[in-house]
Formats: structure tokens, C-alpha cells, sequence
């Protein structure tokens, strides 16, 4: 084995689960003969900082301990660097660890998922951005406007209560405000038309959330971003429609158009962009599928995983 291997840790990730999983991941690569350094970010900034020390240090691979919004904070030092890298999944949701395939359930998932780093097979999948106001944002999972991201922006503010009691709060204040929203949408260039509806979601993989298939059919390696448009609903059809939502079958239901495209363009009155559980833009909205721009190491049988495949049967 040549060359040393980063491993680049949020330790406040996953409520603290971080650091935990960090340790296991650098024991079980040490065990391996690898050459490990440890770069520990403080804040996303101090993050984003080590991610392009570390990039500049030419490891064989890079290893992000953290969630999906660990690994996307980082996408601007590592795309484009050819340094592949292995996610040791420690968030909240681990929405990309479920569309590859890798370990993160398992009471030794963190030095499975790092030993990918030394015998994992490369697979090069899709990065999404978002242009908008706020600048361009890359992202890996979900892109959420609409309904979902009123609950994110609505939790983001809220100062009580703690933990999960703040996402439901939020989310009860969000449906008693449940209006629709007069979205415009185009698709690959075409120009934008009207479509008032809840929610849209802009995926380069199915779930959001800790495993909400909202994109059931989306695959992160088709060159392509999957559109879920939620139309007009009221509070009562809203409610009934989570229930299918965490099974993936809501796109049956007349109320959902679903869409495949490399650009959509989304605009409407107080937008605001969520994906990989962070604020990624504001005002009208310019998403764009950057194909094959991230090599991420996975299971030698990591293809695409049997649940995302009969999604896509099923949206077919």
C-alpha cells in the first residue's frame, strides 16, 4: 500500500456520533497497514479549510466521517481533485450511505465503511448544484422546495424545544400555514410554466430525511436529477399523503407529476432551497446535474441498490 490516507472528521455530526465513529474508523485502517492522518474541523468553515489541506496533500483516498452535509460542505475541495473518497456515515440521515450501498446501521459500520478507503471499488456518481441568489451550491442528495423546506427553515429558527420535538413544532406551525405555492418550472431549457403546488423535489438520489423516497426512481450515477412536483393540497390530503411518501408510492396519486432532467429551473415568491439537510439557495433557482464529478468508494457489489432499482421500475 503507497501513499497515506485523511481521514477528515466532524466530530459534532450525527448529535455527536461523529467523533465516536471516527475512532473506529482509524483503528480499523491502522489494522489495514494504512498511513493515517487525522484532520478534525471545529465548524463547517474549519471544515471546508482541512477538506482542501487535505485534498493538497495528495492522499490515495479521502475518508469523511460525518453526514450528508459533512460530505457536501466539502464537494468544492474534492471535485475535480481525482481523489476518491469513502464516507464513514454519522449523521442524522445518511441518505447517500442508503442509494450506495454502504455500511451505516451495523454496531461496526464506521470501520466497514472506512475500510473501503483501502479495498473499496471506485464508483463515480452525479453532483447536483444549485444557482440562485445565494450563489452556487453543490449538493448530493435531495434539493427541496416548497412545503419541506419551509419545515427546515421554520426548525433552523426555532430556539425550543430540543432534538426532534423542534422538526415536529416545526412542522405543526408549517401546516397551519399550508398554502400553496405559486411555483414556475422549466425543464432543460424550456421556458417556465406555471405549476402551483406543496413541494418539489430535485434528487440525484431517491431519499431525503433519514430514508423518505421522495425520488423513488432517482439513481446517483444516470446523469440525470429526478423531479417530484406535489401539487395543490390542503392540510387533510397533505397528511394522508405521508403515509405513502415513506413508501414511495405517493407518485401513483394524480396529485404528483414526476419528471427526469439534467436542468430544472425553479422560481416563485420567498423560495428557499434545502438539500443535504442544509440552506443552499434562495429567490429563483437554477439546478443542474454535474455527471460522474465524485468518485466514492463502495461495496465491490455497490452497484445500484436493489430498493432504488424497483423504484425506478415502479416510475418507469
Amino acid at each position: 500500500m503507497t501513499g497515506h490516507t485523511v481521514v477528515l472528521v466532524n466530530p459534532s455530526s450525527g448529535r455527536g456520533r461523529g467523533a465516536e465513529a471516527a475512532q473506529r474508523a482509524v483503528a480499523r485502517l491502522e489494522r489495514l497497514g494504512a498511513d493515517v492522518r487525522v484532520y478534525a474541523g471545529d465548524s463547517v468553515d474549519d471544515t471546508r479549510r482541512l477538506a482542501v489541506e487535505a485534498v493538497a496533500s495528495g492522499p490515495r483516498a479521502l475518508v469523511v466521517v460525518g453526514g450528508d452535509g459533512t460530505l457536501s460542505s466539502v464537494l468544492d475541495a474534492v471535485v475535480g481533485s481525482g481523489v476518491p473518497i469513502a464516507l464513514v456515515p454519522a449523521g442524522t440521515g445518511n441518505d447517500l450511505a442508503r442509494a450506495l450501498g454502504l455500511p451505516f446501521e451495523a454496531s461496526d459500520a464506521a470501520a466497514e465503511a472506512a475500510a473501503l478507503a483501502v479495498h473499496g471499488t471506485p464508483r463515480a456518481i452525479d453532483v447536483g448544484e444549485v444557482e440562485s441568489a445565494a450563489g452556487t451550491r453543490r449538493f448530493l442528495t435531495v434539493a427541496a422546495l416548497g412545503f419541506d423546506a419551509h419545515v427546515s427553515e421554520r426548525t433552523n429558527r426555532l430556539r425550543w424545544p430540543r432534538g426532534r420535538a423542534r422538526y415536529y413544532l416545526a412542522l405543526v406551525i408549517e401546516l397551519a400555514r399550508l398554502r400553496p405555492m405559486p411555483f414556475e418550472y422549466g425543464l432543460d431549457g424550456a421556458a417556465p410554466r406555471p405549476a402551483p403546488g406543496t413541494l418539489i423535489a430535485v434528487g440525484s438520489t431517491r431519499s431525503y430525511g433519514g430514508g423518505m423516497p421522495v425520488c423513488p426512481g432517482a439513481v446517483p450515477d444516470d446523469g440525470l436529477l429526478d423531479v417530484t412536483h406535489v401539487g395543490p393540497l390542503g392540510r387533510a390530503k397533505l397528511a394522508r399523503l405521508f403515509p405513502l411518501l415513506l413508501r414511495g408510492t405517493h407518485v401513483d396519486r394524480p396529485e404528483v407529476a414526476t419528471a427526469r432532467a439534467k436542468l430544472v429551473e425553479v422560481e416563485a415568491p420567498g423560495l428557499v432551497v434545502y438539500a443535504d439537510g442544509e440552506r443552499v439557495g434562495s429567490g429563483r433557482a437554477r439546478i443542474r446535474v454535474v455527471p460522474g464529478a465524485l468518485t466514492v468508494l463502495v461495496p465491490a457489489s455497490g452497484t445500484v441498490p436493489a430498493a432504488a432499482e424497483a423504484g425506478r421500475e415502479a416510475s418507469a
